[in-house]
């Protein structure tokens, strides 16, 4: 089973996949690794030999911020954000989308479960 950057990749998917499962790793930046290193896209996590996998991780190591230091980079911009007090990161401070979606109805992942509020009606149209 290969490991790279902390992260298992699952052995029975095709190699492109199996690096999406890295933090900070898309289908495209998948590609793009893959090319360079020279691996085939199309086969399986579990027959890449250890010169492929070191050829992967090296690319990896050397180009692209993944995981732990791109999760406390974005972790940090966003408490950056609501340091300034930009609108964003008010949004974030409420627990409220930040790009402009609607919270009238629909928003329930970002706002929690529904709390009756009581003697509130609809407004009539």
């Amino acid at each position: 089973m290969a490991r790279i950057s902390g992260v298992e990749l699952p052995n029975d998917k095709r190699v492109i996949i199996g690096l999406t499962y890295i933090f900070g790793i898309g289908r495209t930046t998948s590609g793009k690794i893959l090319n360079k290193a020279g691996v085939d896209e199309s086969i399986r996590c579990k027959d890449l030999d250890e010169g492929q996998v070191s050829a992967i991780r090296k690319i990896i190591a050397e180009e692209h911020r993944v995981e732990g230091d791109l999760r406390t980079e974005v972790q940090l911009n966003i408490k950056r954000l609501m340091d300034i007090g930009s609108y964003r990161g008010i949004r974030h401070r409420q627990s409220l989308p930040c790009r402009g979606q609607r919270t009238r109805t629909n928003s329930r992942t970002r706002k929690g479960r529904r709390r009756t509020v009581a003697g509130k009606k609809k407004a009539p149209r």
